[in-house]
């Protein structure tokens, strides 16, 4: 028996008509070794159908409601599981390019999830211009995060061509408890709530002034510092308090969506590393420095300071990817770090960059990492919904930016892929927008000796997300030219 937690709920009570908290990924495969050539929906859905207790359950599960909502949704095994209900196959107009393939997944992604299944949805594109096919895969954040829809994937995914062999599913089926037993754990946990939040309170009080928003109101800094000194924890880094400046993709959002992907090599990010140190993380928040740089400069809205980015940060377990049953789907926290967009030189921007991160890594280290459960447990189940919306409609017309976009960097394998036989060439990922969290969101993911960028915003705020793809080429481009400059050089040579 499973129930979703505060965090997995609040992804469901998040949504609206302009938002949905579902992630993404456009995978694009060579399916020439695929029988007849072709990636079918069939494949792919006899494949789930063997292979779908190894993804820890997502797949299978559909979410059992509490009656009148007394208490968070559990999961359970949907009697009536077929996945040919969740793979559609389309075909774009020949020949299709990047264009009209990063258009369609757009507007696969305006589209919200059937709670009543499930909550994930395959397309299989074809048609495309080079062969190739594209595979939109779509999952609730409710029932999946980062890291755990990147081991889902590979639950499906082989080493070669031909198909692993796997164990049977010899799992009893999941039922969620009766509703009388629902509504019996939801009064009791109504009863100790007023405890419960008196903990979550404590444990959080501290570390105020590290969440997005609440460390805007005033007073919030001095009641952290002086809950740090009292619990001595004065040895906590203390990070400068920036406040997100106002750019064109921090307005309300709309229902329609813009989306683009690309590549770049991840050798000459490693290279960059070794010559300019840090980590390739911190090549890769400067890169999209350098590129949200030139995206705003373009537009006469470059701020006079840092952008603030929300860094998702996952806090899962060893133990989890052992496969250990029944974690919460969701085991992350948010770090919010400057992005120094606002220096003009590039050796400057990318020593900012390095210092802002090291200073926000160990801070985050070394203090409350999971603000995120704490400040979702302090909300009442029957209201968390009602809240959640209240806030993400209030904080805008309050002009309070918690921040400005968030940035992702999920690894993944480096080497090939292959589904169904299809080789996997590049796996672009496609997050959520908010109006809280801001109308652009940027997340790589690295594969087989590339990073592989997806750019997922409000069409209304960023029509063309394409540009930021461009920038980044260009950013890169300008992190190699450095990196040249600082090497030492070699010796004379005689003329």
């Amino acid at each position: 028996m499973s129930q979703l937690t505060a965090v997995d709920a609040t992804f469901l009570n998040a949504e609206t008509s302009t938002t949905h908290a579902h992630i993404a990924g456009l995978a694009v495969v060579d399916a020439s070794l695929c029988p007849e050539g072709r990636l079918t929906a069939a494949a792919v859905a006899d494949l789930i159908r063997e292979r779908a207790h190894l993804a820890a359950r997502p797949l299978r599960r559909r979410l059992a409601q509490v009656p009148l909502g007394l208490d968070h949704p559990y999961w359970e095994d949907d009697p009536a599981f077929d996945p040919r209900r969740h793979i559609l196959e389309i075909a774009l107009p020949a020949p299709g390019g990047p264009g009209e393939l990063a258009d369609v997944c757009a507007m696969l992604h305006e589209r919200p999830l059937d709670r009543t299944r499930p909550l994930w949805e395959i397309v299989i594109i074809h048609g495309l211009a080079d062969g190739m096919t594209g595979v939109y895969i779509k999952s609730h954040h409710a029932a999946i995060d980062g890291v755990s829809a990147a081991e889902a994937l590979a639950a499906l995914l082989d080493l070669t061509p031909e198909p692993r062999e796997v164990p049977a599913d010899d799992a009893e089926p999941e039922c969620a408890p009766s509703p009388a037993g629902m509504v019996g754990a939801g009064l009791l946990k109504a009863a100790l709530f007023p405890l419960q939040t008196a903990l979550s309170a404590v444990r959080a009080a501290p570390y105020l002034d590290e969440i997005p928003g609440v460390s805007q109101v005033p007073g919030v800094a001095v009641v952290s510092h002086m809950m740090q000194e009292a619990l001595g924890l004065d040895e906590t880094p203390r990070a400068p308090r920036t406040v997100a400046p106002p750019t064109p993709f921090n307005r309300p959002i709309g229902p329609r969506r813009s989306f683009a992907y690309g590549e770049l090599d991840l050798g000459e990010i490693k290279e960059i590393r070794r010559a300019l140190g840090g980590s390739v993380n911190d090549v890769v928040m400067a890169l999209c420095a350098t590129a949200l740089r030139q995206w705003l400069d373009k537009r006469g809205a470059l701020p006079e300071g840092p952008l603030v980015v929300g860094v998702p940060v996952s806090l899962r377990k060893p133990a989890r990817r052992n496969g250990k049953e029944n974690e919460p789907a969701n085991r992350l926290s948010i770090m919010t770090t400057p992005l120094a967009v606002h220096i003009a030189d590039p050796a400057e921007r990318y020593a900012a960059v390095r210092r802002d991160l090291e200073l926000g890594k160990r801070r985050f280290a070394m203090s409350g990492s999971d603000w995120v459960r704490e400040l979702t447990e302090m909300l009442p189940a029957p209201l968390a919904g009602p809240l959640w919306r209240l806030a993400q409609q209030a904080l805008p017309a309050l002009s309070v930016r918690p921040m400005n976009l968030m940035i992702s960097n999920v690894p993944g394998p480096q080497f090939p892929l292959y589904l169904c036989g299809a080789r996997l060439h590049g796996y672009y990922p496609a997050s959520v927008v908010t109006d809280i969290s801001g109308g652009i969101n940027i997340t790589v993911f690295s594969y087989d000796g590339k990073v592989d960028v997806g750019v997922i915003a409000c069409r209304d705020l960023v029509p063309t997300p394409s540009e930021v793809i461009d920038h980044l080429t260009d950013a890169l481009d300008e992190l190699k030219g450095l990196a040249r400059e600082s090497e030492p050089e070699g010796p004379a040579r005689e003329s």
